[in-house]
């Protein structure tokens, strides 16, 4: 498929999900949701996530979601957040921690791998690595100064075998479970959930 990341050899599977989601409502933008904890932080990230390790994207957190919002994709209704929503990348996760300047190891285990993400995620750096249908490798969360008062963080790709120079987001409009484009599912009448994968 178009925008999948090729393999050199078959990843292990993460223990927790995660989910990106396109939203065009005010403004485009993406929303980075992560497991933890039996619910789903979250980010919006108005540029979309990278696989350019040269890159760093603005990523304000938001609400956290319910799980089952993760296999949300169809039209918004109503005044906030009106608009559609496409499930744009999903899959599992596994959190990090840095063994030596550089050099990070999965935490597999799925109970340790929670408390370090929420360890992690208060410390306002959380490295992890995404087993995505589009997005593949290591990245880190990391909590900035922030912005007008306003609590922010970045989203860095880390440099490994699955960084890809000059990757833009939007150029994979496409969702990672119905192939619609944002375009086709706001021509939708009816709410739907996409089917689990």
């Amino acid at each position: 498929m178009f925008g999948t990341v090729k393999m050199k050899t078959k990843p292990r599977r993460g223990h927790l999900a995660f989910v990106i989601q396109k939203h065009k409502a005010t403004s485009l933008h993406y929303d980075l949701r992560l497991e933890i904890g039996g619910v789903m932080p979250s980010w919006s990230v108005p540029k979309g996530p990278s696989l350019d390790s040269s890159v760093k994207r603005l990523a304000m957190p938001t609400s956290d979601h319910q799980m089952d919002y993760r296999r949300f994709e169809g039209v918004l209704k109503g005044e906030y957040g009106a608009g559609p929503v496409m499930i744009w990348d999903e899959g599992t996760y596994n959190p990090e921690v840095e063994v030596s300047k550089g050099v990070r190891k999965e935490i597999v285990e799925k109970q340790e791998a929670e408390e370090v993400a929420r360890k992690s995620l208060a410390d306002g750096n959380l490295k992890f690595f995404l087993y995505g249908k589009k997005l593949l490798g290591s990245f880190a969360l990391v909590r900035t100064k922030g912005f007008g008062g306003k609590e922010s963080w970045l989203l860095i790709k880390h440099r490994d075998d699955y960084s890809q120079p000059r990757y833009d987001a939007n150029d994979y409009d496409f969702s990672a479970v119905s192939d619609k484009t944002l375009a086709q599912i706001a021509g939708q009448d009816d709410l739907h959930r996409a089917a689990d994968a």
